[in-house]
């Protein structure tokens, strides 16, 4: 079997983004809560789709927020956005999925996590990250665990993980820790860009491995002075942006695989529908069987 683990959050950004606004009868916009939803249900009519867990950022802070001040928070997004989080979550929940709320992890901590507890169980083909989320990279595994961008239909594997960032899916977060990521919030290490951040880590695998000598690090010698005294400079700073962009496998998932099957919708899907103003999505659903 595939198990297919979804990023709700990256989804629901996406459809508030790129779906048409949309009231429901009490004048709430639940745009991106539609958007989701026929998004997931398009996963859902794939063949050979049959196992789906969905996880969402609760609250978008988290842990990491307590780190590091400039972490991404929820300061700035849409207020029509963040009101349809927990909606976004019923509305998954009623659509038959596993539905994993994050409050003190992020939703890639536990789709991280569950990649690892199920990838290598029996009956277990392929875990499947859908999310372009370069974070998550980190958790592929050969061919077994994969990234998919639905929306731009690219798979990632190792190969293609290193052929994309220039090291292997272990170094990711040391990657991610010297270039920074904008996404998340954090700057990175002066002077250390992808294509050097790619040549070292290559070389050496994790931050703690980088020798102090310039002349080790295979780059031209006044480049790898300026890199190596930068991140001695931002030492502490790259340990923390490590943690940051570390995630966690200890996310606590109550789901054995058997969970994560696909059953149909539940009974109160063609009411959320209408509500949401959506009746075609019901019938649709209704039509190919996923009824309860």
């Amino acid at each position: 079997m595939r198990i297919h683990l979804v990023d709700g959050t990256y989804e629901l950004f996406r459809s508030h983004f790129g779906a048409p606004p949309r009231r429901d009868p009490q004048g709430r916009e639940v745009g991106a809560t539609v958007g989701l939803l026929r998004s997931l249900w398009m996963l859902l009519s794939t063949p050979g789709v049959t196992h789906v867990a969905c996880a969402f950022d609760h609250v978008i802070e988290s842990f990491r927020n307590e780190l590091y001040a400039g972490y991404k928070s929820s300061a700035g997004v849409d207020p029509e956005l963040l009101d349809q989080f927990e909606l976004a979550e019923r509305a998954a929940r009623e659509l038959g999925l596993v539905v994993w709320p994050m409050v003190e992890f992020e939703a890639d901590d536990a789709i991280a996590a569950a990649a690892a507890r199920f990838r290598d169980l029996p009956g277990v083909d392929q875990v499947v990250l859908c999310s372009p989320d370069k974070d998550l990279a980190q958790a592929v595994v050969g061919e077994r665990v994969i990234c998919w961008d639905r929306r731009r239909e690219i798979v990632l594997d190792e190969a293609g993980v290193t052929a994309k960032f220039g090291v292997q899916p272990a170094s990711i977060p040391d990657w991610l820790a010297l270039v920074g990521d904008s996404a998340d919030g954090f700057p990175g290490i002066p002077g250390w860009g992808a294509k050097s951040a790619a040549t070292v880590l290559a070389r050496f695998g994790h931050l703690g491995a980088i020798p102090d000598d310039p002349a080790e690090l295979g780059l031209p010698a006044a480049r790898a002075a300026r890199l190596v005294e930068s991140l001695r400079a931002g030492r502490a700073d790259a340990d923390l942006f490590l943690r940051l962009a570390t995630l966690r496998l200890d996310v606590p998932l109550e789901e054995d695989v058997a969970d994560l099957e696909w059953r149909g919708v539940r009974p109160g899907f063609a009411g959320l529908c209408a509500a949401l103003g959506d009746e075609g999505l019901a019938r649709r659903v209704t039509e190919a069987g996923g009824t309860p």
